[in-house]
C-alpha cells in the first residue's frame, strides 16, 4: 500500500504506450520539468518494468554485498575494526530493506522479489561474486566499491522516481561512513609493514577488474542505458560514472604508492578523459549469468538464510495459529 491507495491496484489499471500517447506526453513533460513520479502517479509500463529490474537488483547486491565484508566479522584484527565492520555489515542488509520497499510500491512483492534472486532470474551487480581472501580484500571493498556506489547512487538519487530518490538519500549518508571506514582501513595497511602494504597492493589488483565492470556495460553495448537514462531513471551513462570514479580516485590510489594493474590507464589532457583497457565484458556477462567464481556459494548462503528464517515469516503471517493462551 502506498497512502491509502493500493500500488498493485494502481499497476493493474495502467495502460500500455500505444493505447495512451496523451498520457505519456504528460508523463513525459512532466519529467523533463523536473518533477516526481509517486507511486501512485500513472506511469508507462515500460518505465515500471525498468525501475522495478533496477531497484531490485540494486536491493539484491546490498544483500548479496554483505556477504564477503560478513565472513570477516569473527577474524576482524582487533575490538574496534570488528564493530566498524559489524555495523557496516548491519547498514548494507538495511540498505536492502530499504530498496525492497521502494521496489514493491511498484507492484512487486518482497517474496516474488527474493524468489527471483534464490532461482536466478533477478540478477545482483557482479562485483560481489569475487571471493575475499584477505583482511585488505575488506578494506578494498569498503573503500573503493562503496566509493562507486557512492558515485552511482548519489547520481540517481536524483532520478524521476521518488520512492527510490528517497532511499537513496539515506542510503548515501550510511555509505559516506563507510567510505571513510574504508579509507581509513586501506591508508593504515599501505603505510603499515611491508607485509601488509603487499597484501592491500594483492587485493587492490585483485579487485581492479570487478572494479572496471562496477557501472555496467560499455554505453555502447548497454541494453538499457537509453531508455532508461530517457525517463531519468538513470541520470548518467555508464561509461560517465566510470570517468567520474577513475578522477575522483586514481589520483588517491597513487598518493598512498600504491599501483593500478592497468598499463594503459593515464588521463588524457587534451580530451580531459581517462583512457584505459577496454574491460573483458564477456567475463561481465558470464558472471551475471552465474558462472562466477562464488555465484553458487553467495546464493547457497541466501537459500540456507531463507530457509532459517521461514518458521519466524509464516509466525509473523498467522499469529493466531502460534497464540498461547496464558495461564488462569
Amino acid at each position: 500500500m502506498y497512502g491509502n491507495i493500493s500500488v498493485v491496484d494502481a499497476t493493474n489499471a495502467n495502460d500500455t504506450l500505444e493505447e495512451n500517447p496523451q498520457r505519456l506526453a504528460e508523463f513525459e513533460a512532466k519529467i523533463e520539468r523536473g518533477e516526481k513520479i509517486e507511486p501512485t502517479d500513472w506511469m508507462p509500463r515500460e518505465y515500471r518494468r525498468q525501475l522495478t529490474r533496477m531497484i531490485e537488483q540494486h536491493a539484491h547486491s546490498e544483500i548479496i554485498g554483505a556477504l564477503p565484508e560478513g565472513t570477516w566479522i569473527t577474524r576482524a584484527p582487533g575490538f574496534r575494526r570488528k564493530m566498524a565492520l559489524l555495523a557496516k555489515v548491519q547498514d548494507e542488509v538495511g540498505h536492502g530493506q530499504l530498496l525492497y520497499n521502494a521496489a514493491e510500491t511498484l507492484g512487486k512483492s518482497r517474496e516474488k522479489q527474493m524468489n527471483d534472486l534464490l532461482t536466478g532470474k533477478s540478477k545482483y551487480s557482479n562485483i560481489f561474486n569475487y571471493p575475499a581472501y584477505t583482511w585488505a580484500d575488506t578494506a578494498v571493498i569498503a573503500w573503493l566499491v562503496d566509493a562507486g556506489a557512492i558515485i552511482n547512487q548519489v547520481t540517481n538519487s536524483k532520478g524521476s522516481y521518488a520512492a527510490y530518490g528517497r532511499a537513496l538519500e539515506r542510503i548515501c549518508t550510511e555509505e559516506s561512513f563507510h567510505l571513510k571506514y574504508g579509507y581509513d582501513n586501506v591508508v593504515t595497511l599501505a603505510t603499515g609493514t611491508p607485509v601488509q602494504r603487499e597484501m592491500v597492493q594483492a587485493a587492490l589488483h585483485r579487485w581492479w577488474k570487478p572494479l572496471m565492470h562496477f557501472f555496467g556495460p560499455s554505453d555502447k553495448i548497454s541494453a538499457h542505458t537509453t531508455t532508461l537514462m530517457k525517463w531519468k531513471v538513470k541520470m548518467a551513462s555508464n561509461d560517465d560514472m566510470r570517468q567520474q570514479f577513475l578522477e575522483t580516485y586514481v589520483p588517491k590510489i597513487w598518493e598512498l604508492g600504491l599501483t593500478v594493474p592497468d598499463e594503459k590507464l593515464r588521463k588524457n589532457e587534451e580530451t580531459g578523459k581517462w583512457e584505459y583497457t577496454e574491460p573483458d565484458w564477456d567475463e561481465f556477462f558470464r558472471v551475471i549469468n552465474g558462472d562466477g567464481p562464488c555465484n553458487a556459494e553467495r546464493l547457497a548462503v541466501r537459500r540456507a538464510a531463507e530457509d532459517n528464517g521461514r518458521w519466524v515469516r509464516e509466525a509473523l503471517r498467522k499469529p493466531e495459529e502460534h497464540y498461547i493462551a496464558p495461564l488462569s
